[in-house]
């Protein structure tokens, strides 16, 4: 029995956070009563509460929905809090947003994109293209299109598009038909272990594909693969041995063009409005669904040209002739390195000052020389604090232990205020903010300083 079918109220704790939230609001799209707690208010709660999702930010379970028949929580909640106890203690059936996913993509043709990075922008160029040319489908975005301003949306096609989470090993409740592999680059060795512990959760995911399925996977990215009952295919960026790769890139304006080759004959003039080398890669994974779906040639073509990207993926927040601000997620040095690479292909000539918060000691400390190699690529950089998430300070892990063991001279550590301060006198025209923890909110001061100059 599918498990859906008896929920009348649905209560989240950490509904604010990007995976939650899309859950919260396909249950609303449902006629199912949604509320939930979170510990701050954000830009995305207001959005939930003004779509009627009921939101509170302490942690009281006088304000849970005691009819609730369902309780679902993220791993970033703490093992002691009062709420999640509660629900646990008191015969709620508590479930994790994984489970959830489970339910939803079980009963229906599910495309998820996995990876330890790409998956974001990857998922919600798939999402729009089949949601542009009209195939239509079921989103639920690790970001914010641009686009449509959300991290879902609802079709009466039953086909879902996911990403697929490698963190708590959450992909692994999945079974898609289409399984996208972006990365396989060590990350979450907290939840891991090891590298090898990562490439093995991948291989196991990639198992989960239903009969018959498909494997998309990058080409390069070397994990298990059982080839039991699947096609695999590979994709690349210029590379020819892939089964979908691009051609003749240029860039003009701004914008990419390429050719993308695939099995059955050329795509031409592809058009991507978006910065970034590695999203040209991205738009290979998702145009390489979009084909296999038999989504028409100048369908696909049309939607990438009208993608607008996704919030904080190389997102620009001021492009003048003065200043250029680009916001970006990046929180690993593959993802900082690609972010780099990506801004130089568009402004070869142009200083660059990156100003990045690392996130989380234990990341931080696994990747320190990562970070240190692929910052010194840049001009100048900035480090705030280490944003800690979930995490208690590990002695000695701090952004004075990244900034010693760089080797560019142009470097420094900054609090919040320092970097307000910064950003008013200063008179470098190209900024790239980067990371995953609270520095969207001091790019937002940021583009506003930058705007009034």
């Amino acid at each position: 029995m599918n498990p859906l079918t008896n929920i009348k109220h649905i209560y989240f704790i950490g509904i604010g956070g990007i995976g939650m939230s899309a859950l919260a609001r396909y249950f609303n799209t449902q006629g199912v009563v949604v509320s939930g707690y979170d510990k701050t208010p954000t830009a995305l709660t207001d959005d939930l509460e003004k779509e009627g999702i009921k939101v509170h930010f302490d942690d009281d379970v006088n304000q849970i929905d005691k009819e609730a028949t369902v309780v679902v929580y993220t791993p970033a909640i703490p093992a002691s809090h009062s709420e999640l106890n509660y629900c646990k203690e008191n015969g709620y059936n508590v479930v994790k947003r994984s489970d959830v996913l489970n339910w939803i993509t079980e009963n229906a043709f599910t495309i998820a994109i996995a990876g330890t990075h790409g998956k974001t922008t990857t998922t919600s160029m798939t999402a729009h293209i089949l949601r542009h040319s009209e195939y239509g489908c079921n989103a639920f975005l690790g970001g914010i299109a641009s686009n449509y301003g959300t991290n879902f949306w609802s079709h009466e096609n039953n086909v879902v598009v996911v990403e697929a989470d490698e963190y708590d090993r959450s992909f692994l409740k999945l079974a898609p038909n289409i399984a996208v592999v972006t990365a396989v680059d060590p990350d979450h060795l907290d939840i891991y272990g090891t590298p090898e512990e990562v490439l093995k959760a991948f291989g196991q995911f990639t198992d989960k594909i239903k009969s018959g399925g498909l494997l998309i996977q990058k080409l390069g990215t070397e994990f298990p693969v059982n080839h039991n009952g699947k096609t695999v295919h590979t994709y690349g960026f210029n590379l020819e041995n892939a089964s979908y790769h691009t051609a003749n890139l240029k860039v003009v304006d701004g914008s990419y063009h390429f050719d993308l080759i695939h099995p059955a004959g050329i795509l031409k003039n592809v058009v991507l409005n978006m910065g970034g080398l590695h999203n040209v890669e991205n738009a290979t994974a998702a145009i390489a669904i979009a084909l296999r779906l038999g989504i028409a040639d100048d369908k696909i073509i049309n939607a990438v040209a009208d993608f607008k990207g996704v919030k904080r993926r190389f997102e620009y927040k001021v492009k003048s002739d003065k200043k250029v601000l680009i916001d970006d997620y990046a929180h690993h040095p593959e993802e900082l390195n690609a972010l780099i690479s990506g801004v130089r292909s568009l402004y070869p000539s142009e200083k660059m000052v990156l100003i990045f918060q690392p996130h989380l000691y234990s990341r931080t400390q696994d990747q320190a020389a990562g970070f240190m190699e692929v910052m010194d690529k840049a001009d100048e950089v900035i480090l705030l604090p280490i944003y800690p998430a979930r995490e208690l300070p590990i002695p000695g892990v701090t952004s004075d232990m990244l900034l010693e063991g760089m080797k560019l001279k142009n470097k420094k550590v900054m609090s919040k205020e320092e970097l307000m301060q910064w950003a008013a006198t200063s008179n470098d025209k190209l900024v790239i903010m980067a990371g995953a923890g609270d520095i969207d909110v001091c790019i937002n001061q940021v583009q506003e300083i930058f705007t009034q100059l």
